[in-house]
């Protein structure tokens, strides 16, 4: 844990923001030319065995699985009951994490402005918000259509299972094969998340479907899944991997509540939650929250480094900003 430090005002650009925390912003040492085993190393170790969003969702899946879902003999035949908990269950998680977060971040403000990247409210009025209200509008997609299709690839997923149509791979049969599935897994969602935001962002789909996630400039908790059927139908996706790579079934929940929880930590607006002023756990980042407010960059995660590769990275320095700038004049012309 690191002590809080004072935002950087340093520059134009930084004048912009609350906080930016550290800058240059880098991605993962996974992907980087020559290979680095130690610092590779070294990041799945700050990522994996400390304190932190991995391993509260190892212990929430694995929890969810011994005393919250059905049975693979329950979910042999589609019936209303046990779909009905699983979206009931995963109806309460979401609105306990993102209420509780909106409560104590944005509408108790039980940490001010530490730490908090833009100084912008989240809960503001518009037209443009469904029921005229950023928190109405991003509740609502979160609650029907955001679990709606958690739920129905958590459905899809364990029935296959139990019927033989998705391979399942139990811990006897290959233990240290399964920890490095686990190891893998957020890595493969940054993977796909990439490719499917820059699809998203095709005209043609950005207008149908995306732009209502952008309604969000200023982002907050419940802004992280509240999205056009269609993106959450693309967002999910990524579990249809487990067709081909045989899972556990503590590792399909793992990676449907790492999508949608981390959807939701990461848009909270605030780098970290505070302890007496210490980090005691990393939630957003400035990252993603620049790609809200500038929209041409910053497409994937830090865990795989497509938008470094594509020439759209946007590493939170004010060189940085003016090279983005410069990019996007130069697409305004072309």
């Amino acid at each position: 844990m690191a002590d809080v430090k004072q935002p950087d005002r340093d520059s134009r650009f930084a004048r912009q923001w609350n906080y930016r925390g550290a800058v240059p912003i880098q991605t993962s040492p996974v992907f980087q030319w020559p290979p680095n085993p130690r610092n590779v190393i070294r990041w799945f170790a700050a990522r994996w065995f400390v304190f932190g969003e991995n391993l509260i969702l190892v212990a929430l899946a694995s929890l969810t699985w011994f005393y919250l879902q059905p049975s693979l003999e329950q979910t042999t035949t589609l019936q209303f009951g046990w779909i009905a908990k699983m979206f009931l269950r995963n109806f309460i998680l979401i609105a306990l994490v993102a209420g509780g977060l909106h409560v104590f971040f944005h509408a108790r403000k039980k940490q001010g402005d530490k730490l908090r990247f833009d100084s912008k409210e989240v809960s503001l009025p518009g037209k443009n918000f469904t029921a005229g209200s950023q928190l109405r509008d991003n509740m609502f997609w979160t609650l029907t259509s955001g679990v709606l299709f958690w739920t129905g690839f958590e459905v899809l997923m364990f029935w296959a299972m139990s019927n033989g149509y998705a391979p399942i791979l139990w811990w006897v049969d290959n233990p240290i094969w399964l920890v490095v599935l686990f190891l893998l897994t957020p890595l493969w969602i940054s993977f796909h998340f990439y490719w499917i935001h820059r699809l998203l962002h095709w005209p043609p789909l950005y207008r149908m479907a995306h732009a209502l996630h952008h309604r969000n400039t200023s982002i907050g908790p419940w802004s992280g899944l509240s999205m056009h059927p269609v993106e959450h139908l693309l967002f999910f996706s990524s579990v249809l991997i487990h067709f081909i790579v045989a899972s556990h079934p503590v590792l399909i929940l793992f990676h449907m509540q790492h999508q949608a929880l981390t959807a939701v930590t990461s848009h909270t607006g605030f780098d970290a939650l505070l302890i007496k002023d210490r980090n005691a756990l990393s939630l957003g980042n400035f990252h993603h929250q620049m790609h809200h407010r500038y929209f041409e960059c910053n497409y994937g995660n830090l865990e795989v480094p497509w938008d470094r590769m594509f020439g759209s990275f946007h590493d939170g320095t004010e060189q940085s900003h003016e090279e983005f700038q410069a990019r996007r004049r130069r697409m305004m012309q072309s």
